[in-house]
């Protein structure tokens, strides 16, 4: 089974920025629509940004225009560029698979995710 393992995460003030990134143990990044997930206290989990194979993105609405999502092939990560944070993004965040195009569930188990806090 292919781990997962996000990271980046950490405390930041409203406005700020922070930078995630996820590795796998396995070679999926090639294989795979890859999608960013949050979670906050009390809540469900929610999708926040996909990419394809090809390099299409999806967003969800309340991330459009302050969250970038990218593959390195490089360093064989995806990651999630998040400018002007708000309290409302604090959560627990995940990477995953899609069994779809830009769509789809999540097809790994889910790592241990990495926490992002805003507050001043």
């Amino acid at each position: 089974q292919v781990q997962l393992v996000e990271s980046g995460g950490g405390l930041v003030q409203p406005g700020g920025s922070l930078r995630l990134s996820c590795a796998a143990s396995g070679d999926i990044f090639s294989r795979y629509t890859m999608g960013w997930f949050r979670q906050p206290p009390g809540k469900q989990r929610e999708m926040v940004a996909l990419i394809s194979l090809g390099g299409n993105t999806k967003y969800t609405d309340n991330v459009k225009g302050r969250f970038t999502i990218s593959s390195d092939n490089a360093e064989n990560t995806v990651n999630l560029q998040m400018t002007t944070l708000q309290p409302e993004d604090a959560a627990a965040y995940y990477c995953n698979a899609l069994s779809g195009r830009l769509s789809g569930a999540a097809i790994l188990s889910w790592g241990q995710g990495t926490q992002v806090t805003v507050s001043s």
